[in-house]
């Protein structure tokens, strides 16, 4: 919609600077001039300069992440194992969490 105005508005000033007319400073032609094309460039700009608009975003709660505690761990040696490649009986490590 905005690039329809403003392709409007261009349009329509570049049909009114081609017709020819000549300027005379007895009726006030010149100073009507100044102050439409004032106008249409305030147009012009607020129409360009009018570019995207970024709002913040919405306050959100966040509830905290539980807080992680580590279980109790050790190692040691669990029961025997008889080891067929090697031949012999071994006690692996083991890990125990409480």
């Amino acid at each position: 919609m905005r690039k329809l105005l403003v392709s409007l508005l261009i349009t329509g000033s570049l049909c009114l600077t081609f017709t020819p007319r000549t300027a005379v400073a007895g009726s006030g032609e010149v100073a009507a001039g100044i102050v439409g094309g004032l106008a249409v460039g305030t147009l012009f700009g607020a129409a360009v300069a009018g570019g995207p608009r970024y709002y913040q975003p919405a306050p959100v709660y966040v509830a905290p992440a539980p807080v992680y505690v580590a279980p109790e761990c050790y190692w040691t040696r669990g029961e025997p194992v008889f080891d067929r490649y090697r031949g012999a009986w071994f006690r692996p490590r083991v890990r125990v969490c409480d």
